[in-house]
């Protein structure tokens, strides 16, 4: 099916979104999911913990090395053919991690599987620029970021779901049946985008940019888990020497797998440095949390998931409201620098929680938090994707999504850092890094009202 002068007709369109929010969902539910099921797997695979931990980083790694280059065939040959292999090798290999036996199986089958939300991810946010016209495309970003948002914070409850009635197979088991469904619906719902590249994938830089962004996030996370120092500043040094050869090869190409023409927009550029910010502000809150809450506070797994659910509960009522602001002409610079704002001002409150917090105390913070990040996520995505032209998307999509990986590693990271660097205050430090982080990124997100943003899409 090709694309419309501007969007999917209804009732089409219900069932294009529909599809890519069930592949999304799955494809970051799964890098949630495995963390809960870790010591089960690690028992059941007779595996040392130090070892399981590779089903999470396979899976992760295989992501981010991956992403831009997906974006990349995503332009050449089409957002809607790069977007069902992907969910195709996505539900395959599920299949195959939950019937694996060893733990190198279902390492290696977490590595494809990775390669195939990869192909979901790239294009994800391409697709949804497709499908809605363009004076709805606020309200289409901001439900992209509620369904990532939602699969984020909820993938520990749904997997504790998961493992309290069945084995931990059930948690890449349940993806076939989604995955089937998303596929069927995908050949009859999804367009083609109108305009596609005409130059060559260039494997050369595929390659560059797995290394760079494979050592770089190597490096990231041994600098925050006391790794050889050594070997980490090693790994830093050939990250740095790789991606300037890379850096170099992309400058000289008309267009580029590292879309530096687009960071060249300032909006655009702008955008990537608050996504980043604000992505490792978040995972610095969401992965400190829980060890203050149940080693601090004596809460149970249970009380902690309900503590931390107005979070993204505030999200769900808070993005489509920021969507339909976008729409209306509001900046997205000015709204992603109130989000930032208020979100800044949530974390300092958690920070300085009382020594013995209500329930209530906690709840009404985290509830801020959500509001703060609902409003800006929405406008930040959608100013990133309109300031690139059209037949840019997917390198624009890829980007976004690189951000985020990047962001949340740093945050990840960061975290172990604190932690030991700081026994005895390693969340409260936590989040007051969090917070600089949060003011960084309003400060940004407000440099683009200076920049322009306005309500026309880039050109194609």
């Amino acid at each position: 099916m090709n694309i419309q002068a501007d969007g999917v007709p209804l009732p089409k369109r219900y069932w294009a979104i529909l599809t890519v929010a069930l592949a999304i969902s799955m494809a970051v539910l799964d890098g949630a999911i495995a963390n809960i099921a870790l010591p089960v797997i690690a028992r059941d695979l007779h595996a040392s913990p130090a070892a399981s931990i590779w089903v999470v980083n396979a899976y992760q790694l295989a992501i981010t090395v991956s992403l831009l280059a997906f974006s990349s065939l995503g332009d050449i040959y089409g957002y809607r053919r790069v977007y069902q292999t992907g969910l195709a090798v996505f539900t395959v290999t599920s299949v195959i991690c939950a019937l694996s036996d060893s733990l190198t199986t279902l390492t290696i089958a977490r590595i494809l599987q990775g390669f195939g939300a990869a192909g979901l991810m790239s294009v994800n946010a391409a697709l949804i620029r497709v499908i809605y016209p363009k004076a709805q495309l606020g309200r289409g970003m901001a439900l992209n970021s509620l369904i990532v948002a939602l699969s984020s914070a909820a993938g520990p409850t749904i997997a504790a779901a998961i493992l309290a009635v069945a084995s931990w197979q059930w948690l890449f088991a349940i993806n076939l049946p989604l995955g089937v469904l998303a596929f069927v619906i995908a050949m009859k719902a999804l367009p083609n985008n109108a305009h596609k590249a005409t130059h060559a994938f260039d494997f050369k830089s595929a390659l560059l940019n797995a290394l760079t962004f494979g050592l770089l996030i190597f490096s990231i996370d041994g600098l925050g888990h006391e790794a050889n120092r050594l070997l980490v500043l090693a790994m830093l040094a050939v990250a740095i020497v790789v991606g300037y050869f890379f850096v170099r090869r992309q400058l000289t190409l008309s267009a580029p797998l590292l879309p530096i023409d687009l960071l060249r927009i300032p909006i655009f550029g702008l955008s990537i440095c608050t996504s980043i910010c604000s992505f490792c502000a978040q995972m610095l809150a969401m992965v400190s949390l829980p060890f203050y809450l149940q080693e601090t506070l004596g809460r149970t797994a249970t009380q902690t998931g309900l503590l931390l659910t107005p979070w993204p509960l505030a999200i769900v009522f808070v993005a489509p409201l920021a969507g339909r602001l976008v729409e209306k002409k509001y900046s997205p610079g000015m709204l992603g620098g109130v989000g930032m704002a208020i979100f800044a001002a949530g974390l300092l409150l958690l920070a300085l929680l009382p020594a013995d917090p209500s329930g209530l105390d906690i709840a009404w913070r985290m509830t801020l938090c959500g509001i703060g990040f609902g409003f800006f996520q929405s406008p930040n995505n959608f100013a990133m994707l309109s300031s690139a032209p059209a037949h840019r998307g997917g390198g624009a999509s890829g980007m976004l999504g690189t951000a985020r990986l990047l962001g949340q590693t740093m945050g990840a990271s960061l975290v172990a850092l604190m932690f030991s660097l700081f026994p005895m205050n390693g969340t409260r430090n936590s989040l007051l890094a969090a917070a600089l982080f949060a003011i960084c990124a309003a400060g940004v997100s407000c440099m683009r009202m200076a920049n322009g943003v306005t309500k026309k899409m880039a050109p194609g």
